[in-house]
């Protein structure tokens, strides 16, 4: 008997890799340490999730600024959101082009027992994280500094069993969890649900998100 399985309700999440991110994450990482240094004068004012000791949040709207490393990034990364998109969106065979972008962008540096906690972007369509640093994770922690996405089918009344407590992928029902490198790029909708696992390094975990949401130029 041939019985064809198949993922009912996929969600779409991509990643990919930044070809040379050397000299990029180094001229990010000198321009968000600076930007960290001015304390209130660029923290986010008014931080919906609660920000622990260990971590700073800047203020949203890091793509804006001209600096050639941040636009450098900008591009990259609408291109590779623009890749991602014509892949899944059959209404965008080319891409984003037409269609008007509309984004907020800031950064995390988390430090020794920094800790983000779960949280998701209702107001946007698409999200993305991406690793200038991974702060040099001291070995021997489970989970160190990981970005998390819970199973959303968890929040319904799942009941498991023997028959299916312990699936194949893509139907697991653990968490995705993931340990970034410099240079990756992860892309996901912004309605998943996601936290960032406890740190500790002898550095500075370094991050820039973006929430994005568009309209057609026409």
């Amino acid at each position: 008997m041939t019985v064809n399985v198949f993922p009912a309700f996929a969600v779409p999440m991509a990643e990919t890799h930044h070809p040379e991110p050397a000299a990029l994450n180094a001229a990010l990482m000198q321009l968000i340490l600076m930007l960290e240094a001015q304390g209130a004068g660029y923290r986010n004012p008014d931080p919906v999730v609660h920000q622990p000791d260990g971590l700073f949040e800047s203020e949203f709207d890091f793509f804006s600024r001209e600096e050639p490393c941040v636009q450098a990034l900008r591009g990259w990364v609408w291109g590779a959101l623009g890749e991602f998109l014509r892949s899944i969106n059959p209404d965008l065979a080319e891409g984003i082009r037409g269609l008007r972008i509309a984004s907020q962008t800031w950064f995390h540096v988390t430090r020794e027992g920094g800790y983000f906690g779960y949280n998701n972007h209702p107001m946007a369509s698409w999200s993305g994280v991406y690793c200038v640093s991974d702060g040099e994770p001291t070995p021997g922690y489970s989970n160190n500094g990981c970005l998390v996405f819970p199973h959303p089918q968890m929040a319904a009344s799942t009941f498991l069993d023997p028959s299916n407590g312990r699936l194949n992928w893509p139907f697991t029902h653990g968490n995705f969890v993931l340990t970034l490198k410099p240079g990756q790029l992860v892309l996901f909708p912004s309605w998943l649900g996601h936290y960032v696992t406890p740190f500790r390094g002898a550095a500075q975990r370094t991050t820039v998100a973006f929430n994005a949401w568009f309209s057609r130029m026409d």
